[in-house]
């Protein structure tokens, strides 16, 4: 559950180094009304996390600098961010990767290319709590 005290709304970073994928992404988001950031990179995306103290990071596999697995392993291993919620956003759909990522605590796993309407819903079950697992 979202044990939110007050109402500012959840903040969510995406992390893909795809102009393609995140513009949209992030207009989907803000219409859906979150407070968005991106980053590009694997460094930048570190830094956003210890500043902007997302509640959930959307992370692609793919970056450049450092990979979304070892960020994930990254996060998970500090304890000022195990309230972060993570989930793959990525076209690495392996079976192997996806149980990687959830090895590594991810709290779901999406394909792309994605819904937008199953994004969504993904999104608010994991911050419910309800969600952990992989969707297509």
């Amino acid at each position: 559950m979202d044990n939110r005290i007050d109402s500012s709304p959840q903040k969510i970073l995406i992390i893909d180094g795809e102009d393609g994928v995140v513009m949209p992404l992030e207009f989907l988001l803000k219409h859906n009304g979150y407070s968005v950031q991106i980053a590009y990179n694997g460094k930048d995306a570190l830094e956003l996390v210890s500043t902007f103290m997302p509640d959930l990071i959307l992370l692609d596999i793919l970056l450049p600098m450092i990979d979304g697995f070892e960020i994930c392993r990254m996060i998970r291993e500090n304890s000022r961010y195990r309230h972060m919620k993570i989930v793959f956003l990525t076209a690495i759909v392996r079976d192997v990767d996806i149980a990687k990522g959830l090895a590594l605590g991810a709290d779901a796993y999406i394909s792309k290319p994605f819904s937008n309407t199953a994004l969504i819903k993904t999104l608010k079950e994991v911050f419910n709590g309800i969600k952990n697992g992989a969707t297509e």
